[in-house]
């Protein structure tokens, strides 16, 4: 029986570990690892390297990780540290199984000049080789400058604790040479990464709350499962308002339609859309929702490349996608045009169309123009597409299309017929332009299904599909 054949439940820490973790490395990684299973890497570096690495397991899964030491010249980076590092990651890979960081470092050592520049280098380099060959996760345990900044962000995940911070330069220097004033904290903490940079996927308040969510995605990602076809049926009709005009938290649904909630990244960066690590029926799959709480459900620049991320992360550990879907298109704008809606929407088309995972799409209210495209359509090669009752596909809605083709027609209608008018007219427009019964009989959704079979058809559909994974590193978009 191999790993992806088995589910085991996560048992729970069997000691309690205090909110913030001591700064020694070794305590550290324990912390990371279950109790006892911790076997310090017999790499040849000297004793004040600033770096140290083991193997061990997480929920029973194995992982290897490697920690700063920052009390050793803040954990800055030297020439034995990085090759402590690099060691750690070539057993990761000699293994294929996860590995994660733990940092906490001003960076490169200013005593050792350019050869302390060519080791993290060397660092930056393999980790490049090992993206999308084994989840590589990284913990901010406390400041991360420089080349300590740069190594978190090439990982497929990062997590900061509240002491956390990541900078390529600290406040003295911004103010010397900005004349900026400004502390660590806003400079690098979790306000600024966790909402507007995207740097960070996870905000944790502790350090023991950022080793347990580092635990759980590495043995979520190293441990798939195998999804039960028959799975378990959850009442999901009512979680969306009575009325299609009434925003809703794509949450809701997400709760109920995974065996548990999952681990939400970047929450707050781009939250009209939602990407969600959780398991469907035993087996882990990554979500990707429009959420109408945020901007109506729209896709913007930040969203479609936060997404687009999230995509090929998965596609390159072979973790299956489920895509939900209540969009009504682009959000337009001067803004959004200056930010490259284009060039970033262009990453989650190339994203999708790329992927080789079984991806599932479930059209719950409607999906209208480019971002019915975009957001996994049966023309970039989704797996299977199914839609709810009442679901509407379409260039865009019909009242919106008819008072375009049909304007010079309702210019002319009196005030008090003009919605009646619009209506018969959008009724015509569905009839010939095609709705969600035109969308079937083409093929591109392959069925209508009921709120209350959706997890079943979602987890045959993954199931039935090849079992495929990218080819890919995860280039961090």
């Amino acid at each position: 029986m191999t790993a992806l054949d088995q589910c085991p439940a996560i048992p729970p820490q069997a000691t309690a570990r205090p909110a913030m973790l001591p700064r020694d490395p070794q305590e550290r990684l324990a912390a990371l690892f279950d109790p006892g299973t911790l076997e310090v890497l017999p790499v040849e570096f000297e004793e004040r390297s600033g770096v140290i690495a083991g193997t061990g397991l997480v929920h029973g899964v194995s992982a290897v990780a490697f920690a700063s030491d920052a009390r050793v010249q803040g954990g800055a980076m030297g020439t034995a540290g990085c090759a402590a590092i690099v060691a750690a990651y070539s057993e990761a890979l000699a293994r294929g199984v996860p590995i994660v960081g733990l940092w906490h470092s001003g960076g490169a050592r200013l005593a050792e000049g350019v050869a302390s520049l060519h080791a993290v280098g060397s660092v930056f380099a393999a980790m490049t080789q090992a993206s999308g060959r084994v989840p590589q996760i990284s913990v901010v345990l406390g400041p991360a400058a420089g080349g300590a900044a740069y190594g978190p962000a090439l990982t497929d995940i990062v997590i900061l604790s509240g002491p956390g911070r990541i900078f390529v330069t600290g406040p003295d220097v911004v103010r010397s040479v900005t004349g900026e004033d400004v502390d660590m904290e806003r400079l690098g903490g979790p306000e600024p990464h966790s909402r507007r940079s995207g740097v960070v996927h996870i905000v944790t308040s502790t350090d023991a709350d950022a080793l347990d969510r580092a635990r759980e995605l590495a043995a979520m990602l190293s441990d798939q499962g195998k999804i039960a076809e028959d799975a378990e049926e959850r009442d999901l009709s009512g979680l969306l308002p009575d009325s299609a005009r009434r925003a809703y938290d794509v949450h809701l649904l997400t709760g109920k339609l995974l065996d548990t909630p999952g681990v939400e990244l970047h929450p707050r960066w781009a939250p009209n859309i939602v990407t969600i690590l959780g398991r469907l029926a035993g087996r882990t799959v990554g979500v990707v929702a429009s959420n109408p709480m945020r901007l109506g459900g729209c896709l913007d620049a930040a969203s479609a490349e936060k997404a687009a991320r999230f995509v090929r992360m998965c596609d390159a550990f072979g973790v299956p996608l489920v895509v939900l879907v209540d969009v009504p298109g682009y959000l337009p704008g001067v803004g959004q045009e200056w930010d490259g809606v284009v060039r970033r929407g262009a990453k989650l088309l190339h994203a999708f169309a790329e992927a080789t995972v079984p991806r599932v799409t479930l059209v719950t209210r409607k999906a209208y123009g480019g971002a019915y495209i975009a957001m996994n359509s049966r023309a970039l090669g989704a797996s299977r597409v199914y839609a709810w009752p009442g679901a509407e596909v379409a260039v865009m809605g019909a009242v919106a299309a008819v008072r375009i083709l049909h304007r010079r027609t309702l210019a002319t209608v009196p005030p008090e017929q003009l919605h009646e008018t619009e209506a018969q007219l959008a009724a015509e427009h569905e009839a010939t332009a095609g709705g969600l019964q035109r969308a079937v009989d083409l093929g591109v959704i392959d069925a209508i299904i009921e709120p209350g079979q959706t997890r079943r058809e979602l987890a045959r559909a993954i199931a039935e599909a090849p079992q495929l994974k990218g080819n890919h590193a995860n280039i961090p978009l």
